[in-house]
């Protein structure tokens, strides 16, 4: 997390890249407790890096969180700044999932990344840390396998 203030409750400017970009996170208010959160990003986009061409996904992040929850301000600036951002589906869902295990330390997490076809071929990139603590319920990402138009 970074030491600068939080961008919550102020204009804040859309970052050029991931790496420009600043995730915040806030105490869970709530730390005693599984649950879980789950953010949906049903129009994610970025850049193929050898074409330049725009990538698509629809991605499912859920978690458990420990003493921490991600900023969804935050969140949305940083999955927006990679519209201009070059990297292949895989790299771009681990990645995703990467910073916010490293960010949030939450005691489970997983990233569903649902990609729609380029060159004729879907892909889909899923990625996971930690273990579901016992009796939490969580439900299906609700993402339907590409199936093109019938």
């Amino acid at each position: 997390m970074s030491k600068r203030p939080l961008q919550l409750g102020k204009p804040t400017a859309l970052p050029a890249s991931p790496d420009q970009a600043q995730l915040d996170r806030v105490p869970n208010p709530h730390p005693d407790t599984n649950y879980v959160a789950r953010f949906t990003a049903p129009e994610f986009t970025t850049l193929c890096p050898i074409t330049g061409q725009p990538d698509f996904a629809h991605l499912v992040i859920d978690y458990v969180p420990g003493k921490w929850l991600v900023e969804s301000k935050s969140l949305k600036l940083y999955l927006a700044s990679f519209r201009n951002h070059g990297g292949f589906h895989e790299d771009c869902t681990v990645g995703i999932g990467k910073e916010l295990q490293k960010l949030l330390k939450p005691r489970w997490l997983r990233i569903g990344g649902y990609w729609y076809p380029r060159g004729g071929i879907p892909i889909d990139v899923f990625w996971q840390a930690g273990r579901l603590p016992a009796g939490v319920w969580v439900p299906d990402q609700g993402v339907a396998p590409y199936r093109g138009r019938g």
